[in-house]
């Protein structure tokens, strides 16, 4: 089979699919998300042993453990993936929402209309609840998706995707609207970024490769998320025990993630009664840190930190380690080495906490809480398309309303300009 032309066709099929979405009520949309979600448990054997196909073979290829992980369906992955059909079912629709009206002296009135985007297509690695995730998040909001998975996930990816085209078949929507391409050929990849015609919107979800890869040959608009180099800053005011079980929750959980802690920054009024007991637990999980000279001085027995690791990216239980002698020195290292993904500060201080919300640029901050909730699920979107650490046109999770735009609508009486 032509790949090229096989891609082009699916672009096209897309773009026209997306015509007609826009076009098709909340109340539609809604119940075929409520079908998807039933359909995904009701076809849980099928999709696990798909699923359980590409297991065998990412072991066989020596996968990385993280890697494993975030392809591996179970049934609590069951669970978040219809559960979250049915969230997003339940969220307000964006499209054709008036956000502000104003009068011109004229008399024309003025006012922004979301719409979708149009055709989004999604290029990602190992998770096969993307499939899900983005399918819902683009139906709901009104714009047709072609999903382009990984060779490890392409049996659970198709597998899910054929439940969810199966209930637009039997729906009032385009069946075009979610399409996943099957093949695993890198040429796939390379067809769709050049459809800048038909395709309005990339985003690509994996590693940092991946990532560049894609800005690198697209013709079409990408959001971009190169690292999550993620920091936790333990103020001299923190509450230790809450320290510790929030920064082991973020590094210990889901290691393998984009928001998962890489370095846990500490105010050294705070270090020498705070270091000892979360090296205790973080070592007890398995993590291996690494820190700075005055972090070695607390904790004899660790690896010392290099300049390379301030700005890595471990995606496993690894985890380095600074000390600092204020909440300056924390929000300057972040400002140096972060990716602009997800910061924390645990603090009893006011001041100092409304100091990092207001200081520190990154897409998520958070307060006395774990960087592990830096996730559209979590923080109410239903689900997320992806993350963008870049300020255009979305910053942090991308949920419905990331996936539109607005334009200008105008209501006159015959003015004509003068």
């Amino acid at each position: 089979m032509d790949i090229h032309k096989s891609v082009k066709k699916m672009a096209e099929d897309a773009l026209e699919a997306s015509h007609r979405l826009s076009r098709v009520s909340t109340t539609a949309k809604n119940a075929a998300l409520l079908r998807m979600a039933d359909e995904i448990g009701w076809h849980r054997d099928f999709i696990l042993s798909e699923n359980n196909r590409d297991l065998a073979g990412a072991r066989e290829k020596g996968l990385s453990a993280p890697m494993i992980d975030r392809l591996t369906i179970k049934d609590d992955s069951l669970k978040a993936m219809t559960q979250g059909l049915r969230e997003i079912a339940a969220l307000p629709d964006p499209v054709g929402k008036v956000t502000s009206m104003w009068r011109r002296p004229n008399g024309l009135l003025v006012g922004r209309m979301r719409i979708p985007l149009g055709v989004i297509g999604i290029i990602y690695e190992s998770r096969p609840n993307v499939t899900v995730d983005a399918s819902a998040l683009c139906v709901k909001s009104g714009n047709a998706v072609i999903l382009r998975g990984g060779s490890e996930s392409i049996h659970s990816n198709l597998a899910i995707a054929s439940i969810l085209q199966d209930v637009l078949r039997e729906s009032p929507l385009p069946d075009k609207a979610i399409q996943v391409i099957p093949f695993t050929d890198r040429e796939a990849v390379t067809t769709l970024l050049q459809m800048d015609e038909q395709i309005d919107l990339i985003i690509p979800r994996g590693g940092e490769e991946l990532i560049r890869t894609v800005v690198e040959q697209s013709k079409i608009p990408v959001i971009k998320h190169y690292k999550g180099v993620c920091h936790i800053f333990v103020d001299a005011t923190a509450d230790i025990n809450m320290a510790v079980n929030i920064c082991t929750n973020a590094k210990v959980q889901r290691p393998g993630v984009c928001n998962a802690m890489e370095t846990l920054l500490v105010h050294a009024d705070i270090a020498p009664a705070f270091l000892p007991k979360i090296a205790e637990k973080l070592q007890k999980a398995g993590v291996l840190i690494k820190g700075c000279e005055k972090t070695r001085k607390v904790l004899k027995n660790i690896d010392a930190a290099t300049e390379e690791d301030w700005y890595s990216e471990y995606l496993d239980l690894i985890l380095s380690v600074r000390v600092v002698p204020s909440i300056d020195a924390a929000i300057e290292h972040i400002e140096k080495y972060g990716s602009l993904h997800t910061e924390s500060i645990i603090t009893k201080d006011y001041a100092s906490s409304q100091r990092f919300l207001n200081e520190v640029n990154s897409s998520t901050v958070l307060v006395n809480a774990s960087t592990r909730f830096s996730d559209g699920f979590e923080l109410g979107l239903g689900a997320e398309i992806g993350i963008s650490t870049t300020k255009l046109h979305a910053f942090g999770p991308m949920g419905l309303e990331e996936l539109t735009t607005s334009k200008f609508i105008i209501y006159g009486d015959g003015q004509v300009r003068k």
